[in-house]
């Protein structure tokens, strides 16, 4: 028994060397998407490919998966082929190659100067609540007809009053076809959106009265008629905080490259300076 246990030893060491040299491969393939002409793709470019995609905002299924790899294979199989032809030593390439290694260095450096300066939730308030301060106060939604001539807007405010209809009049004699076509119709908006002498005219109103007189203006004469007011409405934080973050996020991101431009020692001279 003693002369079999070398015998048994070698043959357990020899059966472990088999089996490592079987996995090796698997790991090996584990690591790898394909292997093409004999080179190895790896995997990882599949991964930079998704988070790629992912980045831009795709949604990455099983489907848009697969397309990935097809895609991962399909450069592989034409780069060497570019390869063999000897395009990669052009001039052309590296010309390309130097503005593709730029294009993705700033597309990094701006990543990394977004991930370290998050613009907060609270940021993000003060601008909503500075855009709402704007946006608050009291919207009028008028109706008006538009003539050329004073005498006629008289004459159509005389017919209102004695029963005609304002809407119908207005689709009739407008000179402003767009609300003529809606019965005078502006909808609601506020009083500064109009020329000053409307927006004045306007105001002076109580809902459901109408201007006793024409208001004269650079487009002709109106006669407006204030149907209702309401408070501006204005979106939840929560609906529009992702728009307001990424405008913030716009305007450090360019007040940072602003900062490099300044700071950097050039003689070349930018348009408009």
């Amino acid at each position: 028994m003693k002369h079999t246990l070398p015998a048994v030893r070698t043959l357990v060491g020899a059966a472990v060397i088999a089996v490592v040299a079987t996995l090796t491969p698997v790991a090996a393939q584990a690591q790898n998407l394909a292997i093409v002409n004999g080179k190895p793709v790896p995997k990882a470019r599949l991964d930079a490919l998704v988070k790629q995609a992912q980045r831009a905002g795709q949604q990455v299924g099983p489907e848009v998966m697969q397309q990935a790899r097809d895609q991962v294979v399909l450069r592989e199989i034409f780069a060497q082929e570019a390869t063999r032809l000897g395009l990669a030593a052009s001039a052309d390439y590296r010309e390309q190659m130097e503005l593709a290694r730029q294009s993705i260095l700033i597309r990094e450096l701006f990543e990394d100067y977004r991930k370290k300066n998050p613009v907060t939730d609270e940021a993000a308030m003060a601008e909503y609540n500075k855009f709402k301060a704007q946006a608050s106060g009291t919207e009028y939604r008028a109706r008006h007809i538009l003539v050329e001539k004073e005498e006629e807007a008289v004459s159509l405010i005389k017919q209102i009053k004695a029963g005609g209809k304002f809407d119908e009049l207005a689709k009739k004699h407008s000179k402003d076809t767009g609300s003529g076509e809606k019965g005078g119709d502006l909808d609601f908006a506020k009083p500064d959106s109009y020329v000053p002498e409307f927006g004045k005219a306007l105001t002076a109103l109580k809902p459901g009265e109408m201007t006793e007189a024409p208001v004269k203006s650079q487009f002709g004469f109106h006669i407006i008629k204030l149907e209702e007011t309401r408070e501006a409405p204005f979106p939840p934080f929560e609906d529009v905080k992702g728009q307001i973050k990424q405008r913030l996020e716009q305007v450090k991101l360019q007040a940072f490259q602003e900062e490099l431009r300044a700071k950097a020692k050039t003689d070349y001279k930018f348009g408009g300076n």
